[in-house]
């Protein structure tokens, strides 16, 4: 849908969700954010969603509800009530409302969501229709509310675009075959434009039909309708149709949804229209088009520095990244179920390779943007990075340390670990694939501590460079490989080590004796010609046992069911000799 409309803000109204139905793929749109405005009590009713493109556009503040009685997300303080400068403002006063219904119940079935940009005040809103008489009251109260929002908000000095799904006809050239409705019900044009919530619409719009004289408090209008402004001749501009009756193909419809703007931000708008082809609801589009650059305080100012926080952009130039810490709080993505997530489809995102004479080191650590005294500094989405910038550079450095000796240059730096002082690696290698070529795999390219065969095993203990000292990851016992102290180059990389008298002696494991200077004690001399031997009679070719009569032994084992079924049966010597006792092979 996004890569049709090739919009920057998109709002929707009748979502007809719960909480429990959102998924991944409505809120971890890849680019976008989305707020959300959902019924309270009825399931599955109303509801409005605004997305915005993070690379185009970051609103600074947001709510739900056109009253601003409801709180933010884990909170219970009041929109209303927030301090001055985290309030979107313009909210009725009291005595401004005369409906009976209470503020709370107006704004319990998420039927709006209100975003600041720097420039305006974007309201997106699903108005109530006219069922039946027992809506009157709710309906003309949600009017009356709105109305007076954007009202207060343009005596704020705040510029204010206002769109959704109104429910209702301004004119007569919004609604197909309404001379010959109103004469089958015996209603007057005029009657039908004084009913409350068309007067109250007509008032609030320039070129709105008031019959009589206005209301106190609406003297003047407010709202541009900005589709009719670029095409105020154009019949059959409708945006909804009755799909019982299949109203569509023969263009028989209404024109309920707008796109309205005040006074101040009417010339930064290029284009308005409807898009009657799109499918897939009852209603069809309606879309305005902001130029890039537009005039503000007698100057030619870029779009996006002001539909951005301060700093982002600066002369339509981005300055720093959109991160996750200008989400607001009402942001979906901050929901428990979907908060320090991401789709999945940015996890498959090719890598930039690093330039030729850069160092490979974190972005964070180095890079290095102009930026106005009030931006924001730049940031990564990292947690780890943010809460620790220097774990990678520690982890490089004592690399490059260890890496100064030759019993060390064969080790990875990401396998080097650093535990009270001590340079450590892992007790087991890491998994290797079926598919290591002889060149990487050390028991087969014969370096390394592993062996490829069981000869191997058998030959005596050489002595071969390696770490000075090395930790046991899992006892945490210091194991000797050479029983040396180590070339001098060491003394930088183990000088804060602790020594052997300082750990206790359950800690400690004696040397291999093979690696200690001078003769070992007696009774642990080790021969390795006999260990061969040993090892020969073990695992060599076995030989075949002989009988008394110097013949080799058999053994047959009957294997018919019954009560000698695993037991052993003498067979007959080959030259009539007696009979041999069978042996059991080992």
């Amino acid at each position: 849908m996004f890569d049709t409309l090739e919009a920057d803000i998109v709002v929707i109204q009748e979502t007809k969700i719960q909480r429990k139905d959102l998924e991944d793929d409505m809120v971890l749109v890849p680019g976008w954010d989305v707020y959300f405005s959902l019924p309270k009590y009825k399931k599955g009713y109303s509801g409005v969603a605004i997305y915005t493109r993070s690379s185009k556009c970051c609103p600074i503040r947001a709510e739900e509800g056109i009253t601003g009685v409801l709180t933010p997300p884990n909170s219970s303080v009041k929109f209303r009530d927030l301090p001055a400068d985290q309030q979107i403002g313009g909210y009725p006063r009291p005595g401004q409302l005369s409906s009976i219904v209470d503020e709370a119940t107006l704004d319990s079935e998420g039927r709006c969501v209100i975003l600041e940009f720097t420039a305006f005040v974007l309201i997106g809103v699903y108005s109530p229709a006219m069922r039946d008489e027992t809506r009157t009251e709710f309906r003309q109260g949600f009017m009356d509310a709105l109305d007076i929002r954007v009202r207060n908000l343009a005596a704020l000095g705040k510029q204010v675009i206002l769109c959704g799904d109104l429910n209702i006809i301004r004119s007569e050239m919004d609604s197909a075959g309404l001379i010959e409705r109103l004469r089958k019900e015996s209603m007057s044009m005029d009657d039908f434009f004084s009913t409350p919530s068309r007067r109250l619409f007509n008032q609030l719009v320039f070129g709105g039909r008031v019959i009589g004289d206005r209301d106190d408090g609406r003297e003047e209008p407010v709202l541009w309708d900005l589709c009719r402004e670029f095409h105020p001749a154009r019949a059959g501009m409708y945006t909804c149709w009755e799909t019982k009756r299949n109203a569509r193909p023969g263009n028989f419809g209404s024109r309920i949804d707008y796109v309205l703007c005040t006074s101040g931000i009417k010339t930064w708008f290029s284009d308005a229209n409807i898009q009657e082809g799109l499918m897939g609801s009852d209603h069809c589009p309606v879309f305005a088009t902001l130029t890039d650059a537009v005039a503000r305080d007698g100057a030619e100012t870029q779009l996006a520095d002001m539909v951005n926080p301060e700093g982002m952009f600066r002369d339509g130039k981005r300055l720093r990244e959109w991160s996750p810490k200008d989400l607001l709080p009402t942001s979906a993505k901050l929901i428990p179920e979907f908060d320090r997530r991401r789709n999945i489809r940015d996890m498959f995102k090719k890598a930039t390779p690093t330039p030729k004479g850069e160092s490979a080191a974190p972005k964070s650590a180095n890079k290095s943007i102009p930026t106005p005294k009030n931006a924001i500094p730049s940031t990564t989405d990292t947690d780890t990075t943010r809460s620790n910038p220097t774990s990678a550079s520690q982890l490089s450095s004592q690399a490059s340390t260890a890496s100064s000796t030759p019993e060390t240059r064969s080790q990875k730096p990401s396998m080097l670990k650093r535990h009270g002082g001590l340079l450590i690696t892992p007790r087991q290698p890491p998994k290797r694939n079926k598919a290591t070529t002889s060149s990487e795999n050390p028991a087969r390219s014969g370096s390394g501590f592993a062996q490829s065969s069981l000869r191997g095993f058998l030959k005596p203990k050489t002595t071969e460079p390696s770490l000075d000292r090395e930790m046991d990851g899992v006892s945490g016992r210091i194991l000797s490989l050479d029983g040396s102290p180590g070339p001098s180059a060491d003394a930088t990389a183990l000088s804060q080590r602790p020594s052997e008298e300082s750990l206790p002696e359950a800690d400690l494991e004696p040397f291999p004796e093979s690696s200690k200077t001078g003769p070992p004690p007696d009774d642990k001399v080790f021969d390795p010609i006999a260990s061969k031997e040993s090892w020969s009679k073990l695992l060599g070719k076995r030989k075949v046992p002989k009988c008394e009569h110097g013949n080799d032994c058999q053994s047959l084992t009957t294997k018919k069911s019954g009560v000698n079924c695993g037991q052993f049966t003498p067979l007959p010597s080959p030259d009539s000799r007696p009979l041999c006792p069978l042996v059991q092979s080992a």
